[in-house]
């Protein structure tokens, strides 16, 4: 077990602070946003001074119904070996649904989306898991992930579903303990129940992250201060067992660097807390393993059709699947429209100021019942060939102004599914030349 300590979520905006942050013994780095071959100053700097460095993955999709993609695996092991990692980490959950399981056209979610705690999830999961394992250098952690809407026919408990993951697969546990509020306000668990029920010897460390509650749904922003529920979560954490290591998450928003002091104080305190109270609270375990199926190709493909129709009602205006709420399933796929908004801004930052306000009303009204299928910049490629073919905007200038931005960004190869060329000729028919 690897020792870890305090650490923080490094991003580029709070590099040089993180620098200079006193206590700061590992930090984090979303590995998809890190380059081997190019590793960003700021990090070679903290390897230097002995500062660990976990790559944590976004992307693999371990709860999907496919199989871990090979070349997605093998990014995330050469992130791990130019990083001198002890550990990598990824996420129970799905991130993307259709494709060859489902028979059906692919779709991404560009966030985490929780699996069905069922037997055939689990067996799924296991798999995937070990094949990950199989692949990546050092050994692999897996988080529990926040969730806005909930699985009709659900036979385990997330305690229940963590644990025989883990008796399962040997895998470590990544507990995030802001993960398990969101889930107690937006779906009724228990906190306490879940801690009890896991396997605590298998904690590879843990995350705390802030959030905001509006019109009764908790949204897990990593944008907001940590607040005491979560700090209290995390210190009956540590009532029951020494965490290797804490980091605190921060993606946006970001407070200047003595308020990120003050809540690694915080963290601090609450752990402090629980270790004072260590031995008075005794951990259940969850008991004897149940029997769970394999990931066999029967249970893909029922995995892979339950999490299409899902993904599809929440990305491509498709109905709700029976068994769903609807009102947070709604209230999913507004977060997920917003979110791919905010994205988008961010990859194509020329969007927004040629569109001014019309970009996001634009964006999330196209978002609603258009699905994602290859990741964020061709999302933004897609919603400029929309609002070209539609005749939009109406200002003529931001119109040229988008094709000539679409024509070179698109590349001079056709696409498969719809050559450039024919796109070319038809935005020329929409807008002319003057």
């Amino acid at each position: 077990m690897v020792r870890l300590g305090t650490g923080i979520g490094w991003r580029p905006e709070i590099a040089g602070a993180v620098e200079e942050m006193p206590g700061i013994e590992w930090v984090e780095a979303v590995a998809e946003n890190v380059c081997p071959g190019h590793l960003p100053e700021s990090l070679v700097r903290l390897r230097e001074r002995g500062v660990t460095v976990v790559p944590h993955g976004v992307s693999l999709g371990l709860g999907g119904a496919e199989r871990p993609d090979e070349g997605r695996l093998a990014a995330l092991a050469e992130r791990a070996t130019a990083l001198g990692s002890p550990l990598v980490t990824e996420h129970i959950a799905f991130v993307r649904a259709g494709g060859p399981p489902a028979d059906a056209p692919r779709l991404e979610a560009g966030h985490l989306l929780p699996v069905p705690r069922t037997r055939d999830a689990l067996g799924v999961l296991c798999e995937n898991v070990r094949i990950a394992q199989d692949a990546l250098p050092v050994p692999l952690a897996v988080e529990n992930i926040a969730a806005l809407i909930s699985w009709p026919g659900e036979e385990m408990t997330e305690g229940q579903f963590l644990y025989d993951l883990a008796d399962r697969t040997g895998v470590r546990l990544l507990i995030d303990v802001a993960n398990l509020h969101t889930n107690h306000i937006n779906r009724g668990e228990d906190p306490a129940l879940a801690l009890a029920e896991l396997p605590l010897e298998a904690l590879a460390y843990v995350h705390v992250a802030g959030g905001f509650e509006r019109d009764g749904v908790w949204h897990d922003s990593h944008a907001h201060p940590v607040p005491e529920p979560v700090l209290d979560i995390l210190a009956d954490l540590a009532s029951r067992v020494s965490p290797p290591g804490v980091l605190l998450e921060r993606d946006e928003n970001f407070p200047e660097p003595a308020e990120l002091e003050a809540e690694l104080g915080a963290v601090r305190a609450a752990l402090e807390r629980g270790g004072r109270a260590r031995g008075e609270v005794t951990a259940v375990g969850a008991g004897t393993p149940r029997p769970g199926t394999g990931g066999g190709a029967e249970a893909r493909r029922r995995l892979a059709l339950a999490q299409t129709a899902v993904l599809s009602a929440l990305t491509a205006g498709a109905p709700v699947p029976d068994g769903f709420d609807p009102v947070r399933m709604g209230v999913q796929a507004r977060a997920l429209a917003a979110k791919r908004a905010d994205v988008v801004a961010k990859v194509a930052p020329e969007l927004p100021v040629v569109l001014g306000a019309e970009y996001r009303p634009a964006f999330l009204a196209y978002a609603r019942v258009t699905p994602m299928t290859d990741g964020y910049r061709r999302d933004a490629l897609d919603f400029v060939e929309h609002l070209l073919v539609e005749g939009r905007p109406d200002d003529g200038r931001a119109r040229r102004a988008l094709r000539e931005w679409w024509l070179d960004r698109s590349g001079p190869k056709p696409r498969s599914h719809r050559p450039a060329a024919r796109l070319a000729r038809a935005a020329r028919r929409v807008l002319p030349r003057r």
